[in-house]
């Protein structure tokens, strides 16, 4: 019985090991992303296709390790925890290498022109960055479990929050000389962001999940 047990804590680890993992490859890929939309540079937006490519590939395993572990070991209460958490958290990452990926498409629909310049760059490029430091917050939380680190994504992304409202108040004012497909362009990727960084959030709440029992509130 301890052998079983400590084997299980051990995939238990890998499990983890490879969902952190993704959580950084997502944060690479959205910075990635932001540096090709601000340089509005093809290779680097052809790169984040590479990396979630890279997610993707651990995706798989994470969810047969996760389900094996389900099926074999039969674990109850906090490790049961943790296994179905995993495999939410599965989702939420390979969605987040997604967003990214929606980011680095719209340069390269764009290429060679800018997808978009001024303020409306500016902001999608501090945007950018407040969601590559969201997913380093949030890789760090999945490997210490540390629900106060958690609850600090929440407080972050309300940042990215407020700067989602500027770019659409920027866009909607009668004085903005934007065209219509750029206003499309610019819209779309202020909501990749926006929701890249919700499901950092996510991440902190399902470990949250995961450490205490308890559900936190949207």
């Amino acid at each position: 019985m301890m052998r079983t047990r400590t084997t299980f804590h051990e995939q238990l680890e890998t499990l983890t090991d490879r969902l952190a993992s993704m959580c950084h490859l997502a944060g690479e890929a959205i910075d990635t992303a932001t540096d090709a939309l601000v340089r509005a540079d093809l290779p680097l937006a052809e790169r984040v296709f590479d990396l979630t490519e890279q997610i993707e590939a651990l995706r798989g395993p994470c969810e047969e390790q996760a389900l094996a572990l389900l099926a074999l070991q039969a674990p109850v209460a906090r490790d049961l925890r943790q296994v179905v958490t995993g495999v939410h958290l599965v989702t939420d990452l390979s969605r987040m290498g997604g967003l990214a990926q929606h980011v680095a498409e719209s340069v390269r629909r764009r290429h060679p022109d800018r997808v978009t310049s001024g303020e409306a760059e500016e902001l999608l490029a501090r945007m950018g960055r407040v969601a590559g430091g969201l997913a380093r917050v949030a890789e760090q939380v999945l490997r210490t479990h540390d629900p106060e680190l958690a609850a600090e994504l929440g407080r972050r992304d309300d940042e990215l929050d407020d700067l989602h409202r500027r770019l659409l108040t920027l866009i909607q004012d009668p004085a903005w000389t934007g065209s219509i497909p750029a206003a499309v362009d610019v819209t779309l990727l202020g909501r990749f962001y926006e929701r890249f960084g919700d499901h950092t959030v996510v991440v902190g709440r399902r470990v949250v999940f995961l450490v205490t029992g308890e559900q936190l509130s949207p």
